[in-house]
């Protein structure tokens, strides 16, 4: 019912804790990298007595730098365990493409060749052969550590009033109870969802214009790779504020 719910304004984190998400980077490594500057310039200087930055997951795909992007990530999340990052319907896109190659799917139909480029490696999906060559050296390719860093990513975090995840949660399931597949693929059940949920839903997977709060979630996935901006949401306590890099 929506009054056991929690609405936005409401919510607040654990007290002692700032909470920063970062909506969908898609291999746009210069504007991620100037986003976690800011973050980390903002943290150094407030000296918050905890803190998280939460990426939402999509990594890969689309964006020039997807390389660039597991390579930061990876040591980011190896080096500082208050830097957390969670799976998304791309980054396990990747994963499939690598286990077994195919010329259609989300990989091959969202940017996976541009992800390929970003490793040196040319993938054409046209032709069988081309294929199976072009799968064969992007897994050569590709380091381990940037694998193991895809496979280990979490499907969910939460702190206090807030559920993070990268596409959203499906409506009246508890939070702990979600699949796998509605964290990374719902939409449109998730998006008409007027009444409150458990905890506010911070998400992104879906492009919009600008930041979308709603009562129940916040949508940051501003289209980094078309729009040329990034987007972030910073809580403490209940105060709350958006960040934006763009280029």
């Amino acid at each position: 019912m929506a009054h056991e719910g929690i609405h936005f304004e409401q919510a607040a984190a654990p007290e002692g804790m700032r909470l920063y998400a970062v909506g969908d980077v898609h291999g746009c490594h210069e504007l991620m990298s100037r986003m976690h500057r800011r973050i980390m310039a903002e943290i150094m200087h407030d000296r918050p007595a905890d803190w998280r930055i939460i990426y939402l997951g999509d990594y890969v795909d689309q964006g020039p730098a997807t390389r660039q992007v597991l390579d930061f990530l990876c040591h980011a999340a190896r080096s500082e365990p208050r830097i957390l990052a969670l799976a998304g319907n791309h980054d396990i896109g990747l994963l499939d493409f690598l286990a077994a190659p195919a010329a259609d799917g989300l990989f091959a139909n969202n940017g996976g060749a541009a992800t390929a480029r970003s490793y040196g490696v040319d993938l054409q999906f046209s032709h069988d052969d081309a294929l199976v060559r072009g799968h064969a050296a992007l897994q050569a390719a590709i380091p381990d550590a940037h694998l193991a860093f895809l496979r280990g990513l979490k499907l969910s975090v939460s702190f206090g009033d807030f559920f993070f995840c990268h596409a959203g949660i499906r409506p009246g399931v508890p939070l702990d109870a979600q699949t796998p597949e509605d964290l990374v693929w719902i939409r449109e059940t998730f998006h008409r969802h007027e009444g409150l949920h458990p905890k506010v839903i911070v998400h992104g997977h879906t492009p919009v214009p600008a930041p979308e709060i709603r009562p129940n979630r916040v949508n940051l996935d501003t289209g980094a790779f078309y729009s040329g901006r990034l987007s972030a949401l910073m809580v403490e306590g209940q105060r709350k504020r958006l960040l934006q890099e763009s280029g």
